[in-house]
């Protein structure tokens, strides 16, 4: 058995692999960026190694400071999570020839099954069904059009050596082809240092099934049934099932028989990830192999009662599979959602913050590595946390999944919290008539649900048991408040009217009169009855205790969740999910308001491109700058024709959200 392994690697799925030592025993050591010194895993961990600056290729993608770190600290196993460089052949050679054993697959298999164009050959050769398409990757324009004419639109063009879903087009028609093909090939070497293409049938509405895999070195190879992957936004996964609702048993059988088979034939070891796309007649392609644990593995997990991190440590140790095939059972059903920091309102663009105060409902499976106060940067992937949940049949995970996403408090940024609501009351979504562009398509013009009068409403029942505070401080926490009821209503305390500003918009709440145990509101023509109280004490979920954080509220409007506390001289509300700031009305600075003509970085980032000069002419639309955060880039653009008067930020260097970028004058 392995008695201390290096988690090379951060965030929610680093905890996981340490919670997992930590029941077994086996020491663990961190390894930390810049950006990550404070974060919790440093504090548990064994030893905590720094390797470097921020961003990822200066720290978490040097294999040879994780080595280093490993050696230094005694290690006898990497591990290496998922991302960064959990799927780099060379890393895991590098490793095994330092004399450690790298916790995945061996290198030469990592290395087979990263070239798209060879992984397909060898499934091919195993008599795993592969979509029809070119034979060979290309990154010939002319030769790659002639082998697409012979297989027929529509198409489907991606990077040989990508993944993630990074720059696949499908392509539908002759006047297209050439300009995707040539696009992707610029993305292909930009993103991947290898322009090779892979074009392949493109099969309409399929839906995305995965197998979970496991081998081991005595040549034993097993599944753990498979997971329904289709609810995906531009090729990322949003929300993740065990096992994959509908499946014809047959289809069901033929899938996980095609996985095993094309395992043994590579000789897999540890854990891995068969991923197939499945036609509507039933008909299904191998699509790919990942090479490590999955960022989905823990609703697997739930069907099956494993541990598969457990299972991971102990094959990377030596040891034959825990369990044969017919001693693998699923029970019920188990959903996954994952929680980014993003404002799907705004084009799902990515929002960095500091964590003002988070709790997560007490009954749900939550992998994160957040916790109040905690810097959610732009330098790594969005994802912040991960709730999974497990019931006896698809509707009651898929109930129990809204109950917790309406549980959960995160304050101090924005998340897709309301918008993984929106997604699971879909009827089509809730009928599991999915496919894999069934969000781009559905659901694209997806606009925040949430009700800014609804948080205005919330406001004001603060405010008003605030009363005995200084009116330049409506919600100052007050020793003794609690829930809102008739009784806090009596005949000195007329009914009145709370001012708020939403960004530039001034909002008003009127308080109307009372409910059983509440508050009713009028806001315009709306209607909201409110209960509030001041909480605390946090749950027992919960990162850690408010007394390290700002005074929370929370309650009900309209029977929707809603969380509160003060932030950047006002209130921040999360109501359903979506966040809302305002500013109480004496607090109201006009100078805060970028002026006309300012474009202003959407997020905290870097400047990685500024296309203007002083004097530039511009039109609406055309972009000023690119801001660079979380793995995205950012356009910011210029509300309207004119002239650029000044460019205040420089190239490469890191902004604020809200920070100027470019001032344009408006043409005349």
């Amino acid at each position: 058995m392995l008695k201390r392994i290096l988690i090379a690697n951060r965030g929610e799925i680093a905890q996981r692999i340490a919670r997992t030592c930590q029941r077994m025993g086996i020491e663990f050591v961190a390894v930390y960026s810049d950006a990550d010194a404070h974060a919790p895993l440093v504090r548990q961990a064994h030893a905590a190694v720094h390797i470097g600056p921020s961003p990822a290729i200066e720290s978490y993608l040097v294999g040879t400071r994780l080595i280093e770190a490993a050696r230094a600290t005694g290690c006898d196993a990497i591990h290496p999570g998922y991302g960064f460089l959990s799927e780099n052949a060379e890393f895991a050679q590098d490793v095994a020839t330092a004399g450690l054993v790298f916790i995945g697959p061996r290198a030469e298999t990592i290395a087979a099954l990263g070239d798209k164009a060879r992984a397909k050959r060898l499934m091919r050769d195993a008599g795993v069904p592969t979509v029809p398409g070119l034979p060979d990757a290309s990154d010939d324009p002319t030769e790659i059009a002639r082998l697409v004419r012979d297989i027929g639109f529509p198409v489907l063009l991606k990077p040989s050596a990508g993944g993630g879903g990074k720059g696949m087009q499908v392509v539908e028609t002759e006047s297209d082809l050439l300009p995707a093909i040539e696009q992707g090939i610029r993305l292909a070497k930009a993103n991947f240092k290898d322009g090779r293409l892979l074009a392949e049938r493109f099969v309409d509405k399929p839906r995305h099934i995965e197998v979970q895999i496991f081998g081991d070195r005595q040549g034993n190879v097993v599944h753990v049934f498979e997971r329904e992957c289709s609810l995906q936004r531009r090729h990322q996964k949003v929300v993740e099932e065990a096992p994959a609702h509908g499946l014809a048993p047959a289809v069901r059988k033929e899938l996980l028989d095609a996985a095993v088979r094309g395992a043994r034939a590579l000789g897999y070891v540890n854990a891995g990830t068969f991923e197939f796309i499945v036609g509507q007649d039933g008909s299904f392609y191998f699509h790919e192999v990942n090479t490590r644990l999955q960022v989905e593995h823990p609703v697997s997990e739930e069907i099956s009662g494993l541990d598969f991190v457990e299972w991971q440590l102990r094959i990377a140790g030596g040891e034959a599979l825990p369990l044969r095939q017919d001693e693998i059972t699923a029970t019920g059903h188990a959903m996954e959602c994952r929680v980014y920091a993003e404002d799907a309102a705004h084009g799902f663009r990515p929002s960095p913050g500091r964590i003002l105060a988070v709790q997560w409902p007490a009954d749900t499976r939550v992998e994160t590595g957040i916790e109040p106060g905690s810097d959610v940067t732009p330098f790594y992937d969005p994802m912040i946390a991960k709730l999974v949940v497990h019931g006896a049949d698809r509707a009651t995970a898929l109930q129990r999944m809204r109950q917790a996403l309406g549980g959960c408090m995160v304050l101090g940024l924005t998340t897709n919290l309301g918008y993984l609501d929106h997604i699971l009351a879909d009827p089509r979504v809730q009928a599991n008539d999915i496919f894999t562009s069934y969000l781009d398509q559905a659901l694209a013009g997806y606009c925040a649900q949430r009700d800014d009068a609804a948080a205005v409403a919330c406001a004001a029942a603060i405010e008003h048991t605030q009363q005995a505070q200084p009116r330049d401080w409506p919600w100052a926490p007050q020793a003794g408040n609690g829930l809102v009821d008739r009784a806090s209503l009596n005949a000195a305390a007329p009914l009145g009217s709370f001012h708020f500003w939403d960004g530039a918009q001034r909002r008003t709440a009127g308080l109307v009169g009372t409910t059983s145990g509440g508050l009713r509101f009028h806001c315009g023509a709306l209607t909201f009855e409110v209960t509030a109280a001041a909480a605390s004490q946090p749950s027992p979920r919960s990162a850690s205790a408010f007394s390290a954080t700002p005074t929370v509220w929370e309650g009900t409007v309209n029977g929707a969740r809603w969380f509160a506390a003060p932030a950047q001289g006002g209130l921040e509300i999360q109501v359903a999910g979506e966040r809302v700031h305002l500013l109480p009305n004496a607090a109201y600075d006009p100078s805060r308001v970028a002026a006309e003509g300012a474009a202003v970085a959407p997020m905290p980032g870097v400047v990685v491109a500024l296309g203007v000069a002083v004097g530039d002419v511009v039109r609406a639309g055309d972009t000023l700058a690119i801001v660079e955060a979380m793995k995205m880039e950012n356009r910011v653009v210029a509300s309207f024709d004119g002239t650029v008067e000044a460019v205040h930020a420089v190239l490469s260097s890191s902004v604020a959200a809200g920070a100027v970028l470019v001032t344009v004058t408006k043409a005349v």
